[in-house]
């Protein structure tokens, strides 16, 4: 005996599934202490096109969407989207994924997520301000692209933030 499949054809709903990831990744974290690789970096992706109207673009570039009409002062630049969960029991300075200065892009965006995985805050740099931060240290480290949350969001511009949206 088969069970019959209803709505095989139908397609799942992004929004429906973005949200069941953003449970399951926190109850996740909760019950294991760890958390899901990947999780944060899709969740990011998402909010970023989501929040600040990108069109998202093939997976095989070196960046994740365009700036659109909608996108303000990001309109028709190649963006890099970062993200990191900042977890309200960490102890240690939060880093941001390597930029590679050698790929194609024009602007970075950082999706900060909170334990609940929500988006709390968007931060834009664009390349020229990156790269004049990577010349301006003495870190090795910084030159390689490496850098903090807390040093990202010093030279960018805040971009979204969450009390904006309930202030709407």
């Amino acid at each position: 005996m088969t069970a019959e499949v209803t709505n095989q054809s139908a397609p799942y709903s992004v929004d429906v599934l973005m949200e069941q990831a953003r449970a399951l990744a926190a109850n996740y974290r909760k019950t294991t202490g760890k958390t899901l690789a990947g999780v944060s970096g899709e969740l990011a992706v998402y909010d970023a096109i989501r929040l600040l109207n990108l069109k998202p673009v093939d997976s095989n570039l070196s960046y994740e969407a365009i700036g659109t009409e909608d996108s303000g002062d990001l309109e028709n630049d190649k963006i890099q989207v970062k993200g990191r969960t900042i977890f309200s029991d960490s102890k240690t300075s939060p880093r941001i994924g390597q930029i590679k200065t050698s790929e194609d892009w024009d602007s970075i965006v950082l999706v900060l997520l909170n334990d609940e995985y929500s988006p709390f805050e968007i931060y834009e740099v664009d390349r020229s301000t990156i790269e004049e931060n990577a010349q301006k240290t003495s870190s090795n480290r910084a030159k390689r692209g490496a850098m903090t949350v807390a040093r990202f969001k010093k030279i960018a511009t805040l971009a979204w933030c969450s009390d904006w949206a309930s202030n709407e």
